[in-house]
């Protein structure tokens, strides 16, 4: 087992000023590859604490992968922690030097004397060349254990990563295989409850994740060789999906929105949104059966695409009622085959959706605070999953 730890340096991601996508990324790398991850830990540019993080890491793991802090600049630090740790003293290399001064002579420019620190060297560093940046990373090795720093930009990351980093490390020969199965209209706590002590198994596993669309559960397995891992696996995710069948809209890489477009196959769907800015327009924005839209509050405008007057009077726009009639009037007013309709209180949370397939109308209601983007992606799930079950029932009454 390759036990890994992976350091993020930078004071901007640290404050949330830069969300921390290169974390992700390589945590599924480690994990397609069966590396066990133990910990992700986030510092500042501060040479005692990036130190500090690297040593501990190192004394925990056997392969530890710093992203960033490799510029030119004062606070750029990583070289400077890992050289700290490794007990070595950096020293500029002059092919790595004349490399740098090269891709600034190509380019009409001359290099700054600030970049020289990136030409830098330890004796047990092995550097890493960069085509796409000026920041060549390190591979470092103590005996049994590895030692990884990468630039911070992405692009400059995943290329350095895929193409210099993985042909140099031991993988595991382990095969891990999982799939991931997506439901809709359960709280995590209540899958938890289905599942009972199946999350407490090691190999194979089964994990709960809330997304916005619902909750995940991810089955995975390890073995030898990917048969083996596969006939692990199987037994356990065919339960899963038997208990969770109920609410289940889809797998890996399926989304909600294109669950609904293959359950109506081949029909066209219109949407009127009333007080979600368009939410469930741009779930559905990618679909082909996605046909027309209206995005108003405007009772006026509202009144003439379906809703009643006596409705809104009686019973006001976020209702029941005035769900009903609104995805009554998105499938006659949009010329659509199936109507679909949100409602919303942002200020209350509280919401109506309707879908009216001409043959029958389904509602449901959402009623959960939060800030007006929850609540507007709340609402527009809801109503997708409205959809999927309803497409999925016959359409009766």
């Amino acid at each position: 087992m390759l036990l890994a730890e992976i350091i993020s340096v930078g004071t901007e991601l640290l404050f949330g000023e830069i969300v921390d996508s290169n974390a992700a990324f390589l945590a599924r790398e480690l994990g397609a590859r069966g590396v066990t991850l133990h910990r992700k830990t986030v510092v500042g540019d501060n040479l005692g604490r990036v130190t500090e993080a690297v040593s501990l890491a190192l004394s925990r793991a056997d392969l530890v992968i710093v992203g960033g802090g490799l510029g030119p600049t004062d606070d750029d630090l990583t070289r400077e922690a890992i050289a700290a740790v490794m007990g070595e003293t950096p020293a500029e290399d002059p092919e790595l030097l004349a490399w740098l001064r090269g891709l600034y002579e190509s380019r009409g420019r001359v290099m700054p004397e600030v970049n020289r620190k990136q030409a830098w060297l330890i004796p047990s560093a092995e550097a890493l060349p960069n085509p796409v940046g000026t920041a060549p990373g390190w591979f470092v090795r103590q005996g049994q254990k590895m030692i990884v720093a990468l630039p911070g930009p992405p692009r400059e990351m995943h290329k350095m990563w895929r193409e210099q980093v993985l042909p140099r490390l031991p993988l595991p020969t382990q095969a891990l295989v999982h799939t991931t199965i997506h439901t809709q209209g359960i709280g995590e706590s209540n899958v938890a409850e289905i599942l009972g002590d199946l999350t407490r198994q090691a190999n194979p596993s089964v994990a709960t994740y809330a997304r916005k669309t619902g909750v995940d559960l991810r089955v995975a397995a390890s073995a030898p060789s990917e048969a083996e891992a596969r006939a692990l696996l199987a037994p356990l995710l065919e339960q899963v999906r038997g208990l969770v069948a109920r609410w289940t809209w889809g797998e890996d890489s399926a989304t909600l929105a294109g669950a609904v477009s293959e359950r109506l196959a081949g029909r066209t769907l219109g949407v009127i949104e009333a007080g979600s800015a368009g939410s469930l327009c741009t779930l559905l924005a990618d679909e082909a059966a996605f046909h027309d839209a209206a995005v108003t509050q405007d009772h006026r405008r509202l009144i003439t695409l379906g809703l009643t007057p006596v409705t809104l009077k009686n019973e006001g726009l976020v209702s029941e009622q005035a769900a009903r009639e609104l995805a009554a009037g998105a499938r006659e007013h949009l010329a659509s085959d199936v109507g679909l309709s949100v409602v919303l209180d942002v200020s209350s949370g509280q919401a109506h959706v309707a879908i009216d397939t001409g043959a029958a109308q389904h509602t449901a209601a959402v009623n959960w605070p939060g800030d007006a983007a929850q609540v507007r992606e709340r609402a527009a799930v809801a109503a997708l999953g409205l959809a999927f079950r309803a497409l999925g029932e016959g359409e009766g009454a």
